[in-house]
């Protein structure tokens, strides 16, 4: 039957919400799990991508409810910072793209003329992830404690955070150097991209500007990361068709490009533009270089880029590759050089002198490198590897040569710092910043680097506060494996981040300046603890403008007394002591899940805050990171349009074939591309889940078989393994035991003549609940056909055991199945139709042998204590030949067992009498007649002699 996916889930989340099953309660002596996601940045709709991180911690809080947790699961929004401004722009420009996607997941017309106020955005977009995305999906979250941060009981709780860290010493003022939007003022550059839509690997450059006079008294100022190198300057470069304008920076004019001398005055107190300067005027002069005083002429090229350093080079063609081969192009370019009166004189003067010795390289190796790869024109793309390898070589191996004055023989690292401080002290050099790469705010403007005298910071590098923040990781559940070991270099290698910034921004003013906006990663550290307030803020129990420092030091720290803090806000008793209870049994956190891209920004900060902050006992137990969900090309994007409407998807596909992809189609800590074909395959399965479990449903005999012990084994081993597989949140292998594994069972179970109805309904119990945390509204709707209620949802999961007689079933129907794929091969390989099946199980001394190896505790059993072991029982001079081949052939297949199955294969069985009782079974499957020996039975038909090869869970065939 084809399930109407929509209806069933509709039923569900209606009843579960009605019910209110997904509110949170203290509960005092109960287990509880507090988990969150990182909540979304208020940018525009969301993706199919975002919803595997979601739907994953949904599965986690489903499993822990029925697992004997009370659990907390709440969920808010991001809206701090340039994100619902931009998106409010866009709309009020009525930018073409953004209506379209507006229109596209069905906003109304009247709804989106609203939208071009920013706090409108929010709330429209607040309104559309709890109830389009989170509620249709079904999640056990308690909507009382939704917050956003630009609510006013939000920012008071931000306020209070930020006096804590100030009181602990850990926020500082200095002069900084910060992206910004010329807009939007400073903007986080990282690649969680909050603040901005291009350039989230942009790293801030220093480039020394070094200054070469001119014989007017201008200066051409060029950008270099190697100020070492100014020794084996032999020519200057200047392109032609770039706008350059002279500016007075202090007592001096430079000449820079048009770009370059805007971000100067985003850098520079005292800068001013005067006027132009003709690029191709310049072309053919002469200019000293600084710190050599040496004469340079100045060449042409068109490779100097306005918006890269000044637009102005300077050459070094004995170790850049590119400078090299400007030169060579020049010298073939006769019509520029007749254009420019560069004379052969002037090539001359310019041919590269060598500066650096580099193990591997000779003298020039710019020039080595370039014959090396056959490079000969500036348009070779080989150009770029060439560059990034001598570049690599020469700064990290080499050292200064004779011609570098007293810098000779100094590496080329020590000499590079040591040539940069020299210049910039003797006024031959200034400082510039600016992005290895385009950086682009949410607005659509470009970011520049720009100077801000008075920033305030988090001191993260605070070595106190690192210390304790690395012991802490060390005691959490980080995963995957690999961040757990790799957050110790990263706490370590973390400083000082910019926490607040001027400018158009929405979030908290920070509470010691009003005229500073608290940055979107500094307000998103500590904010699962807000979530255990702010239902008492929605619920109009304590209101924003009474929330002082007492508030919070009381609730959350314990300081304070109760008396004089319900006086001063005016807050009941008994309010007060509930929060304070309420944070004391939700805290701490047990799991924070979000994206790969957190791994460096947020998870580092959440730590380190809580750490700062709260005390120990409150501080965090764990962290997940979650992969990306990536279209054709790369990572969704929601602020580049984003992919198919959410609501779409759910209608297309069902919420829980959606839910199911995620938590099946691979490991979390992968990428996966999003396939429709791939997410209807999962829409098929739950159908086909569906009606085997109709099937199975049907039955209505009492016919007791061998079959039905093993299936109430079974479901006591899959438990089990389910339930390890939880403990360390691996969803992938839950699902794939619940959805493929379980079922493969049942089948097999109704192919073994399997009919008892009692036998089936008890592991329909079993199985269905386990459904819950991934595909829940099926699971539903399965237990209320099965007559039960309420709610699958909260039902307690049986936990299983392992006992003998689970063994002793498991491993019986083991033998079977193993039998009846040796002998499906040997008919395939064969092609026979076989008229009779002798089976020959293994003799006792084997059996015996093989017992001995699964009891020994060693992963590879002892072949000399087997051999031992066996001689001593077994005292026949045949036999005494056979066991030390033996005790080799089954101590290494003992050891490239699981463990589980050296647990059920360690129960031992009479295999002879097992495949006896399925005798019935196996010639229904076989098709002829099957008799049971032991290998060791003198009755045996055995004409060649087959028997031999019997090995325990193994036994030999004969086949007529």
């Amino acid at each position: 039957m084809t399930l109407n996916f929509s209806a069933i889930e509709a039923k569900w989340r209606t009843a579960w919400y009605n019910a209110k099953i997904n509110e949170s309660e203290p509960r005092p002596g109960e287990k509880k799990f507090f988990m969150i996601f990182a909540y979304p940045g208020v940018t525009g709709y969301l993706h199919v991508g975002h919803m595997r991180g979601y739907t994953f911690s949904d599965a986690v809080v489903r499993y822990k409810l029925m697992t004997g947790h009370n659990v907390l699961f709440p969920v808010g929004t991001h809206a701090t910072g340039n994100g619902a401004i931009s998106f409010a722009r866009k709309v009020e420009r009525q930018d073409e793209s953004v209506i379209e996607i507006l229109r596209a997941n069905g906003c109304p017309e009247g709804t989106m003329s609203r939208l071009s106020d920013p706090l409108e955005v929010v709330r429209f977009f607040n309104n559309v992830y709890v109830n389009d995305y989170w509620k249709r999906f079904g999640f056990m979250s308690d909507w009382r404690r939704f917050t956003c941060t630009i609510n006013p009981d939000y920012s008071r709780f931000i306020e209070w955070q930020m006096r804590k860290l100030k009181s602990e010493g850990l926020l500082i003022q200095k002069p900084y150097f910060a992206a910004a939007c010329i807009e939007h003022g400073p903007v986080a550059v990282d690649a969680s991209e909050t603040d901005i839509s291009k350039g989230g690997n942009a790293e801030v450059l220093e480039y020394v500007l070094l200054k070469f006079d001119l014989e007017d008294g201008r200066k051409l100022v060029a950008a270099t990361l190697r100020p070492e190198t100014v020794f084996g300057l032999t020519n200057f470069w200047v392109n032609p068709e770039v706008e350059y304008v002279d500016v007075r920076v202090g007592e001096e004019i430079w000449v820079v490009s048009k770009q370059a001398a805007e971000k100067l005055k985003l850098q520079k107190d005292d800068m001013e533009v005067k006027g132009s300067a003709n690029g191709a005027e310049l072309i053919g002069r002469r200019c000293r270089a600084p710190f050599t005083g040496k004469m340079l002429a100045i060449f042409p090229s068109l490779l100097c880029d306005p918006n890269v350093g000044t637009g102005l080079v300077m050459s070094v063609p004995s170790d850049a590759p590119v400078d090299w081969i400007g030169l060579v192009e020049l010298e073939r370019d006769k019509t520029s050089r007749g254009k420019y009166g560069i004379t052969d004189k002037m090539l001359q003067d310019s041919q590269p002198v060598p500066i650096i010795k580099t193990p591997g390289w000779g003298p020039l190796p710019a020039v080595e490198i370039t014959e090396k790869m056959g490079i000969t024109s500036l348009s070779d793309p080989k150009l770029e590897d060439a560059t990034k390898e001598i570049y690599k070589s020469g700064f990290h191996k080499g050292v200064m040569n004779e011609a570098c004055g007293d810098f000779a023989g100094q590496p080329v690292e020590r000499a590079k710092e040591a040539m940069r401080e020299e210049m910039l002290s003797s006024g031959q050099a200034d400082l510039l910043y600016d992005l290895s790469e385009e950086v682009l705010c949410r607005c659509g403007n470009r970011v520049l680097i720009k100077k801000i005298p008075d920033q305030w910071f988090i001191d993260y590098a605070n070595p106190a506060l690192t210390e304790r923040s690395k012991e802490q990781a060390l005691t959490m559940k980080i995963l995957p494996r690999e961040y757990y070991e790799n957050i110790q270099g990263v706490l370590e290698w973390y400083r000082e981040r910019a926490c607040v910034r001027l400018g158009n921004w929405l979030g908290t003013r920070f509470p010691f300046d009003q005229k500073w906006i608290i940055e979107a990663i500094a307000d998103s550290t500590l904010y699962p603890v807000y979530y255990v307030i702010s239902r008492y803020a929605n619920e109009g129990l304590i209101t924003a403008e009474r929330m002082d420092e007492g508030f919070f030091d009381y609730v959350l720290l314990g300081r304070g007394d109760l008396e004089a803090v319900a006086k001063a806000t005016g807050f009941s008793r008994e309010v007060l002591d509930r929060v304070r209870a309420e944070f004391e049994y939700w805290y701490p956190l047990d799991i924070n899940l979000g994206g790969k891209e957190h791994m460096t920004v947020h998870f580092p900060v959440f730590l380190m805050n809580h750490v700062a902050v709260l005390r120990p006992q409150h501080w965090p137990r764990g962290i997940i990171v979650n992969w990306y969900i990536t279209a054709t090309g790369g990572k969704i994007s929601k602020s580049k349009g984003g992919a198919q409407p959410i609501p779409d998807a759910a209608e297309r596909f069902g919420v829980d074939a959606m839910r199911l992809f995620y938590a099946h189609i691979a490991s979390l800590y992968v990428d996966v591309a999003w396939e429709d074909e791939k997410v209807e395959g999962y829409r098929d399965r739950l159908e086909r889940l569906w009606n085997l479990a109709s099937e199975l449903s049907a039955i209505d005999t009492d016919a007791v078989t061998e079959v039905d012990a093993w299936l109430a084994a079974r479901m006591q081993t899959r438990l089990v393994r389910l339930h390890k597989f939880m403990a360390e949140y691996d969803l992938r292998s839950y699902a794939n035991d619940v959805y493929f594994e379980i079922p493969q069972d049942m089948r097999w179970y109704l192919r073994r003549g399997g009919k008892n109805k009692m036998a089936i309904s008890k592991a329909l119990e079993t199985w269905v609940p386990l459904m819950v945390p991934a595909t829940p509204h099926i699971a539903e709707e399965l237990w209320e056909r099965m007559g039960k209620a309420p709610f699958v949802s909260t039902a307690q999961l049986e936990q299983g055991s392992i006992t003998d007689s689970v063994l002793i079933a498991e491993a019986k129907e083991k033998l079977v199945e193993r039998l009846m794929a040796d002998v499906s091969e040997i008919l395939k390989v064969t092609e026979m139709r076989p008229t009779r099946t002798t089976i020959m199980t293994a003799p006792a001394w084997k059996q015996d042998m093989f017992q001995d190896a699964l009891a020994d505790p060693k992963s590879r059993p002892d072949v000399s204590a087997l051999i031992k072991s066996a001689m001593a029982r077994h005292q026949s001079p045949e036999l005494k030949k056979e066991i030390p081949a033996f005790a080799k052939e089954i101590a290494a297949e003992v050891a490239k067992m699981s463990p589980e199955d050296r647990q059920v294969l360690g129960a031992r069985v009479s295999e002879r009498e097992t495949l006896s009782g399925a005798k019935e079974f196996l010639e229904a499957e076989f098709g002829c007649r099957v008799d049971v020996f032991s290998a060791d039975d003198p009755a045996r038909t055995d004409p060649k002699g087959k028997a031999r090869f019997a090995r325990p869970g193994r036994p030999a065939v004969f086949i007529e």
